[in-house]
């Protein structure tokens, strides 16, 4: 068990493993990637026809990986580099094998359309070092100056059980947490529409907070105070205490918190070999062809500075450097926030309540900071106490979250010395990196007063702070209560036969598009929406024997709330 505080309900012997299969579009992505027919077909009249995608991350790359298959030629602009929040960095003067992950950086089992394409271009992921997971040799838990090391929950103080028991019963009785895991894991698509009917119309608004306070097994404040300060898999969740509880509950029917997994060697290969990698089967282009041989130099256009509609119905993309094209159908990827500001677009490209859906995006900020150090030496031992030196560390002081990486004893590590969400990175956000990591020193020193982290240390810290990255304005979409229709107009945006004829041709991906924001499964699923509703547009259709999500939507469609 990863957790620290778990997820209700185990399944029960022999049920299959849980997918991020999700309670609002049950639509087998997985099954749908792996089908030996392919994603679908576009008539040969087609071939060959630029499609701009905007947005080289993961959500971008994989929407134009799969249009490239089918015989398309999509055009990638990125204002900065590929990857997008899958960003991977070094360290001056280090060892090349040390990286950082500014971005995502631990990824569940339940993100099996993820894992399909980790698998096809070969990367090799290994367990995340969670608080408590048997990846982590030891965590420390230190609230209001009281430290506890632990090894397994059980380790804790009864407080802290107590509070695992108190969220195992809110799940289960306020939000049918059993019957829902079950149908999911087996696919029982009836089942899952008739519970999640239910708890989106009676839960849609209300907090997450109010969702715990309104549980009488939460009754007591202490309790929801540790639960916020601690939480469950990956550390706290206060931060999260305002948003819906329905984007919790996505997260834990799924496992989405749960058994994660980092990438060797950084999460944005991913991207990276995808953009040079040439496809086995392919349509129209010639073996050997890639996105990145598609691309004059092998690199993608860049930043787009305007959208708007010209005659014929067609999408005209201005870029920075002044450049010019104008496309039949184009692809959006990017964090929404930048329709609204950074990219002048014209009304006529969404309808209006599509448009009043991305202004009310609500975006968590989201800060880390990582430090190299000689080598992992938290695994020495104390010699009085017989305890590591210093541990995977949950405290409610500023630093709230430290992970310890390593690659061996005898190889120089990584400390994430703080990573945090909303109003804890908010302050960091005027502090320099060198300030920054000198008040996580002080604040660890706190906890650790024998321990010189400093000594250690053979490099310049490196840091991020999302809300601050001007093409990014925040880190992932998080709804606030009241927001599920906002959410079902952007996510079913792919289905355009619904939509007047000139709003049509441009269409919506991303994680912030997705049910799962802030997890890359979300980026990979809008994506194969999108070439879905591209796939359609041109005219073209499934094999049969492998319907796509357009071809389902009506038997899968999300819940739909009366607006009057």
């Amino acid at each position: 068990m990863t957790s620290t505080v778990p997820p209700a309900g185990r399944p029960a012997a022999g049920l299959p493993p849980i997918t991020m299969v999700g309670p609002d579009f049950p639509f087998p992505y997985d099954d749908y990637l792996g089908h030996a027919a392919g994603l679908g077909q576009i008539p040969a009249t087609a071939h060959g026809t630029e499609v701009a995608v905007i947005g080289g991350g993961l959500s971008g790359i994989v929407t134009a990986y799969e249009l490239m298959k089918m015989g398309l030629k999509p055009v990638v602009y990125e204002a900065d580099q590929i990857g997008g929040r899958l960003r991977t960095v070094g360290f001056d003067g280090c060892d090349p094998g040390l990286r950082a992950e500014m971005g995502a950086m631990r990824f569940p089992p339940s993100s099996t359309s993820l894992q399909h394409y980790i698998d096809l271009v070969g990367l090799e992921t290994r367990p995340f070092p969670n608080p408590l997971s048997p990846a982590t040799p030891s965590t420390v838990v230190d609230l209001k100056g009281e430290s506890h090391y632990a090894r397994t929950l059980d380790d804790l103080p009864q407080v802290y059980r107590d509070v695992a028991d108190a969220w195992q019963r809110c799940l289960d009785e306020g939000a049918e947490f059993g019957d829902m895991n079950e149908a999911l894991r087996t696919r029982d698509i009836p089942r899952i529409r008739e519970i999640w009917a239910r708890l989106v119309e009676r839960l849609d608004d209300q907090t997450f907070y109010g969702f715990l306070a309104g549980s009488e097994a939460f009754r007591s404040f202490k309790h929801r105070e540790i639960f916020g300060q601690v939480g469950f898999g990956t550390g706290g969740w206060d931060t999260d205490f305002p948003n819906s509880i329905l984007e919790i509950l996505r997260v834990v029917y799924t496992e989405a918190d749960d058994h994660h997994r980092g990438i060797v060697g950084g999460s944005q290969q991913l991207p990276l070999r995808l953009w040079e990698r040439a496809p086995g089967k392919l349509v129209h282009w010639t073996q050997g062809t890639s996105l990145a041989s598609l691309h004059k130099g092998g690199a993608p256009r860049g930043a787009v500075t305007r959208l708007h509609r010209t005659a014929g119905g067609g999408i005209t993309v201005t870029e920075a450097s002044g450049a010019i094209r104008t496309y039949p159908a184009a692809v959006f990827t990017g964090q929404s926030w930048l329709l609204l500001s950074k990219i002048a677009c014209d009304e006529t490209l969404f309808p209006m309540d599509h448009w009043t859906a991305m202004e009310r995006t609500h975006y968590m900020e989201s800060s880390k900071l990582f430090v190299p150090v000689d080598r992992p030496f938290w695994l020495d031992k104390d010699p009085v106490t017989g305890r590591d030196r210093m541990s995977m560390t949950l405290t409610d002081r500023m630093t709230r979250g430290t992970y310890l990486l390593d690659d061996g004893p005898d190889k120089p590590a990584v400390i994430c010395l703080s990573y945090t969400w909303c109003d804890d990175s908010l302050k960091w956000l005027p502090l320099s990196p060198a300030e920054r990591m000198e008040v996580m020193l002080a604040s660890l020193g706190e906890i650790y007063p024998d321990v010189d982290i400093r000594r250690h240390i053979i490099g310049s810290p490196v840091t991020v702070s999302w809300e601050n990255e001007p093409w990014f304005m925040g880190a992932f979409k998080a709804n606030l209560p009241g927001h599920y229709r906002y959410q079902r107009r952007l996510f079913t945006h792919f289905m355009q036969d619904r939509l007047p004829a000139d709003r049509r041709g441009v269409f919506l991906a991303g994680d912030d598009i997705s049910w799962t924001a802030g997890w890359a499964e979300g980026a990979v699923q809008t994506a194969l929406n999108a070439v879905w509703g591209v796939m359609h547009h041109f005219g073209g259709t499934t094999d049969p024997t492998n319907p796509g999500p357009g071809d389902r939507f009506d038997e899968l469609a999300p819940v739909e709330l009366p607006e009057d």
